[in-house]
């Protein structure tokens, strides 16, 4: 694939949230602090960011971390692209698209002033994902030179007290609250954080930076197979995950999309010195260590992630992680890097090949 990574950037609003901060930035609902300290002991998250103040008063819209992130990326230059690729779960506006209005943001911030070809994409963790898929293949087509790829997440929005109304089914299963909708609404208030990251791609490396060739992208989704497990309705924006659906379907889900992908490519993990996955949760972790041992032919390939400090950010999740592993820990080159964008919605998946480039 002629399509190499440039540059990356990332924006985390605000002060880093530790644990026991969250209820001073998100408020608290009755009976959730025992559910939340269950949550964190899982998930493993120490700190987050929140584009909130402490009285729940927004500091930042998706629209503007989103142009702050791809500031970051171009290094605070006007940008060349002819490309706009972006995607996120939530968004204030429902049309016109993400990439749109970002066209517009990114025009105050003195990043671009001229026509563009966009791309706007809906969903959850893998809508960042899939626009950075769309934009590679406008760039390996020769349609576009270079292309300007975000992804955004603000779920504090909906989430914070003074907003969400979780349904309050507690009643109907004493003992076994965890099957409840009031809990799967509730849980989420600890695992999501707000973040934006961003990637410029071009059809030939940087020749002052490390840059990243796109060697392939794979995509599947599983909802021919799985049923509904997280959703966010549009009327309510109760966003919500059954957590039996994701503990039976993930781990299937994943083993199906590795091996199909590394089957079509001819390849192993072992040929990978690092696995970049974005994790929901430090509750996949030894799953992850299976496959990645499994997979790579009895030695776990080493796998690198910032989940427990920049908290799950969904869709940007996965550019934070690039930029931060890239600036913090930078790979030798040739070295390869795969990226693992997992989607519990209903079971979409993203891999993303990458090798190293110095200049």
């Amino acid at each position: 694939m002629n399509c190499y990574i440039t540059g990356t950037g990332s924006f985390l609003p605000g002060e880093a949230v530790p644990n026991e901060a969250i209820p001073d930035f998100m408020g608290e609902l009755d009976g959730e602090a025992l559910v939340r300290r269950k949550i964190l002991r899982m998930n493993g998250i120490k700190s987050r960011h929140y584009a909130l103040d402490r009285a729940q008063n927004p500091t930042h819209d998706v629209y503007e971390m989103a142009a702050l992130a791809a500031a970051r990326c171009l290094d605070n230059k006007a940008g060349t692209f002819t490309y706009l690729s972006a995607g996120s779960t939530n968004t204030p506006m429902i049309g016109p698209g993400l990439a749109s209005i970002l066209h517009s943001r990114l025009t105050q911030h003195g990043i671009i002033a001229r026509p563009v070809e966009i791309n706007s994409n809906s969903g959850i963790c893998t809508s960042g994902a899939q626009a950075l898929v769309n934009a590679a293949r406008a760039i390996a087509s020769g349609d576009h030179q270079e292309a300007l790829c975000i992804g955004v997440e603000q779920p504090s929005d909906i989430l914070k007290s003074s907003v969400i109304r979780p349904p309050d089914d507690r009643a109907l299963y004493q003992g076994n609250e965890t099957s409840s909708k009031w809990f799967m609404s509730v849980f989420l208030r600890s695992m999501l954080s707000d973040g934006a990251g961003a990637v410029i791609l071009r059809n030939q490396p940087a020749s002052d930076r490390i840059s990243y060739r796109l060697n392939w992208t794979y995509s599947r989704s599983f909802a021919h197979e799985a049923p509904l497990c997280m959703s966010l309705e549009s009327r309510s924006l109760l966003l919500s995950q059954d957590v039996a659906i994701l503990a039976k379907h993930m781990r299937p889900s994943v083993d199906q999309l590795v091996r199909g992908a590394l089957a079509q490519h001819g390849e192993s993990l072992a040929e990978y010195q690092a696995v970049l996955p974005h994790l929901s949760s430090y509750f996949f972790k030894a799953y992850l260590l299976d496959i990645l041992t499994e997979m790579g032919g009895g030695a776990a390939v080493p796998y690198w992630t910032n989940l427990e400090s920049a908290g799950n950010a969904g869709a940007a999740s996965i550019f934070i992680i690039l930029d931060e592993f890239t600036r913090k820990h930078p790979p030798a080159h040739g070295d390869k890097v795969m990226l693992f964008i997992p989607e519990s919605g209903q079971f979409n998946f993203v891999l993303v090949s990458l090798t190293a480039v110095h200049a």
